[in-house]
């Protein structure tokens, strides 16, 4: 089959199984590998992980990144790094009995697409082997991570992006990911050389995606995903969306934005508590800098923030760590005036981010809440930015 060959080819894995989605492959994980009462720590979430991981009740998500990870304005050009102290610690808490498995994300979505580098990879690896621990690659983001390694790892300058990309799946044990990023197709699936491991995820396919030869996805998307996986490590694809964001992130920088850096893979992220300081953590100011965006450009952006967290147990706010509006760059799709453009919107918005409130929900889901939940602006204080968007731009 060409798709499994291309699995083989550029990632190295043998055993491969498709899902309808990357969040698909993260509920076959933590249904086969989670552990009641017990933890899965991570580099950091992603908001379908940390459900799957905890809404079943039998597993807790365990966030083990540096300390450096939530400074918004840094210079470390490996944020998405694990601690690898810090995952000791873990193990020295939990025991092997209680940790599903450890998974490096790449790049981190909600810190602002930051990857790791190979060094902090292969020191996972090696805790991981030394206490039995079974190492998950999300790799939704993988061509980003190994592109990005490339241009700040020493040792890695000379290596091509599909030879990095190889050497990061050598070192996990089970490897999925998302296919609407690098493969640009929707779909996922689940890889690895661990026949042991494969043949406990496998039985599980056909309940909750499709037959094992489909695994919820239609014939042609699977085709696609087969070209995508071998166009995915091309350098220049690889390196498409990652130079377009650093392009972005130094020219909002220039006008004084308050933005992630160093830029990541991804998106470019605006630092919506530096950018609406007024605005509490309680009235979601991600989200508003995101509705704002909208108004007065067109853009649509993403909220990576409070609203994308879920409340706890007892219906409390669980505040996020950090307050990002993301504004996703996917490959072969903009172009520089598009950047420009957004440039100049976001520096309007700046002068007039006064003019910006919080928001409220009125619909809220008790799971997942930024898929189908529904806000309004506090004060309808988008009549109001609107008014000054037409006095000073003109008519939309």
């Amino acid at each position: 089959m060409n798709f499994a060959k291309a699995v083989e080819d550029v990632l190295g894995y043998k055993y491969v199984m498709n899902v309808h989605q990357g969040r698909a492959a993260e509920h076959l994980l933590t249904k086969v590998f989670a552990k009641p009462g017990g933890v899965i720590p991570t580099n950091y979430h992603f908001t379908t992980t940390k459900a799957h991981i905890e809404v079943t009740g039998a597993s807790t998500c365990l966030e083990i990144y540096y300390d450096e990870a939530l400074k918004t304005e840094s210079t470390n050009p490996f944020k998405g790094n694990m601690d690898p102290q810090k995952l000791l610690n873990v193990i020295k808490q939990y025991s092997r009995d209680k940790i599903g498995f450890v998974r490096m994300e790449a790049t981190t979505n909600l810190l602002g697409g930051q990857p790791f580098s190979m060094a902090n990879l292969k020191e996972i690896r090696r805790i991981c082997s030394e206490h039995g621990l079974i190492l998950v690659l999300d790799g939704s983001l993988i061509c980003e991570n190994a592109y990005l390694i490339k241009q700040r790892e020493k040792g890695y300058e000379n290596k091509t992006v599909a030879e990095i990309v190889k050497e990061m799946c050598s070192l996990a044990d089970i490897f999925y990911l998302s296919g609407r990023k690098n493969t640009c197709v929707r779909g996922g699936f689940i890889a690895t050389n661990n026949k042991e491991l494969f043949e406990k995820i496998r039985p599980w396919l056909p309940v909750y995606e499709g037959f094992f030869t489909y695994g919820g996805m239609s014939m042609r998307e699977i085709g696609a995903m087969a070209v995508g996986v071998r166009e995915m490590v091309d350098e220049d694809l690889a390196s498409c969306a990652v130079e377009q964001i650093k392009y972005f992130v130094n020219r909002l920088k220039e006008t004084g934005i308050p933005v992630v850096t160093p830029p990541g893979g991804l998106a470019c992220h605006l630092d919506a508590m530096k950018f609406l300081p007024h605005v509490p953590q309680s009235q979601y100011p991600a989200g508003a800098l995101t509705a704002a965006l909208y108004i007065v450009s067109g853009i649509r952006s993403m909220e990576r923030g409070t609203i994308s967290m879920d409340r706890d147990k007892e219906g409390k706010e669980v505040f996020a760590d950090l307050e990002l509006t993301r504004i996703a760059l996917p490959r072969r799709v903009y172009t520089v005036s598009h950047i420009e453009y957004a440039v100049d919107r976001i520096n309007w918005l700046y002068k007039h981010r006064n003019l910006i409130k919080g928001l409220k929900f009125v619909f809220e889901p008790p799971v997942l809440r930024f898929f189908d939940g529904r806000l309004e602006a506090i004060d309808d204080w988008g009549r109001d930015l609107c008014e000054a968007y037409k006095k000073e731009l003109g008519d939309y």
